[in-house]
């Protein structure tokens, strides 16, 4: 199918977003010890899920030296093999669906994602993250169906209309912008259905699709080197990464207010905030900030998120779902970047046993569906180990990172129906291994997925099993 349209300014010149004012600009009085404490602590519990997905995107599309590099901007990078403890970019990796990767430039013009046609009873989604690491739009088996389909991706400064021939306009909130791709594969032996599939998703420049002369090609970035995930905890050089980020960030509606504080101490898209040019007495008080953030973090997820009492379904979505909850925006990204929303997937946690105490593998656990308690979903479930403090999968002998909905035909059934899932270290014997999710032998969480979840488990009618410790 060709695509015909006219279109009015589709292609604006590439330009970054204004500045913000820096220090100076936005006030004249100093900025005591206790105001920049203060401020670095906002602006890291709002800064840290951008920074958190600036270092992954640096590590797959610019840093051609990372081993976790996919390839350059507005390209697809398919990958038809699932997720290992190889691969450590991303924390909590989804170890059952094959991934493809866009990272998306849209300064220039936007993209036009082609999707093929797919088998009805397989699920696929695509989903479109902005900066800020908010959902902005999904296509996929729940969403927009199989049948296949051409879909646009556009940046904040876009002002065109949908063209002919296009399904969705779906926009970004920041001109940078992340597309994960998630096609469900059945089993070893269906690899090479899902590489047919890859192969039919497309993307290419608006331009392009249209058969259009492109527009003038944004300017290079200057990319300002990430920080490790470790240094991001506690180096005050976390503020200058977060400042390359909002290049690339307009201020959402309502936030100019928070930004023009952040910019008492040089944070912002124009911000002058350079760590090494702080005096002792200031650098203090920026690491105190970052860590009153991290012990208000660690304080809601003990009496917030180890207790059930909130989790993944708050934690991700777009920015009118978040709705200025800075906190739940950052839980969700330390805890799982790129969760999905709600509504597309479920995440019940377990750090815990059903008696409160801490998840190791010093212990040993069953997890248990009771008859006819199987998670209620459209598509599929998994139950995924995840080594603490890392959140990465754990290798093991027998190569198996999950146990999902998939493999319950070589599940051992309990007498009544149920299922029984043994959580150890140590096999549990050969007879027995059918059943087996290794652990590592420290602390570990479990994670629940449910995609496309049904009602009863949306509703909190259904819940997920506690782990339960075996003598």
């Amino acid at each position: 199918m060709v695509l015909i349209a006219a279109l009015a300014g589709c292609s604006p010149a590439a330009k970054e977003p204004d500045p913000t004012p820096t220090q100076s600009a936005a006030e004249d009085r100093p900025v005591s010890l206790d105001e920049a404490r203060a401020i670095a602590k906002e602006a890291y519990v709002y800064g840290f899920p951008m920074v958190d997905n600036y270092r992954v995107q640096y590590a797959y599309f610019v840093d051609k030296e990372d081993p976790e590099y996919k390839g350059g901007w507005n390209a697809i990078h398919n990958f038809a093999r699932v997720s290992t403890p190889a691969d450590t970019a991303i924390q909590t990796p989804n170890s059952d669906t094959p991934y493809s990767f866009v990272g998306a430039d849209l300064r220039a013009e936007p993209l036009v994602l082609t999707v093929p046609p797919i088998e009805q009873d397989r699920y696929y989604s695509l989903q479109f993250v902005d900066g800020y690491t908010y959902n902005v739009g999904y296509v996929g088996s729940r969403t927009t169906g199989n049948n296949g389909g051409r879909y646009l991706l556009a940046g904040p400064g876009w002002q065109g209309e949908k063209p002919e021939g296009i399904d969705e306009v779906i926009r970004s909130g920041t001109d940078l912008a992340f597309v994960l791709y998630r096609t469900q594969l059945f089993g070893p032996s269906d690899i090479d259905e899902v590489k047919s599939i890859q192969a039919g998703y497309q993307v290419a420049p608006l331009s392009v699709a249209l058969n259009q002369p492109s527009p003038a090609a944004a300017p290079p970035i200057d990319f300002t080197p990430p920080l490790t995930a470790e240094a991001q905890k506690t180096s005050p050089q976390f503020f200058e990464v977060l400042n390359a980020a909002l290049r690339f960030a307009p201020a959402q509606p309502g936030e100019q207010e928070l930004r023009d504080r952040f910019a008492r101490i040089g944070i912002g898209p124009g911000g002058d905030f350079d760590a090494d040019k702080l005096s002792p007495e200031m650098r203090t008080a920026v690491e105190d900030g970052m860590a009153d953030a991290w012990a208000e973090f660690d304080a809601f997820k003990k009496d917030k998120v180890d207790t059930g009492e909130v989790g993944s379904a708050q934690f991700f979505g777009t920015a009118e779902d978040l709705d200025g909850n800075y906190l739940y925006r950052m839980a969700g990204a330390v805890l799982g970047i790129y969760g999905n929303t709600a509504a597309e997937a479920l995440y019940p946690s377990a750090m815990n046993d059903s008696d409160g105490a801490p998840l190791t593998g010093a212990q040993r656990y069953t997890y248990r569906f009771e008859p006819g308690q199987l998670p209620p979903v459209n598509a599929f479930w998994s139950l995924t180990m995840y080594e603490l403090p890392s959140s990465l999968l754990v290798d093991n002998p027998i190569n198996r990172y999950l146990i999902n909905s998939e493999m319950l035909p070589q599940l051992v059934p309990d007498a009544d129906g149920g299922y029984t899932l043994l959580i150890q270290h140590d096999s549990p014997g050969a007879d027995k291994e059918p059943n087996w999710l290794p652990a590592p032998e420290g602390p570990f969480a479990l994670v629940l997925r449910l995609y496309w979840p049904k009602p009863d488990a949306l509703n909190g009618s259904w819940q997920a099993p506690q782990p339960e410790r075996v003598g």
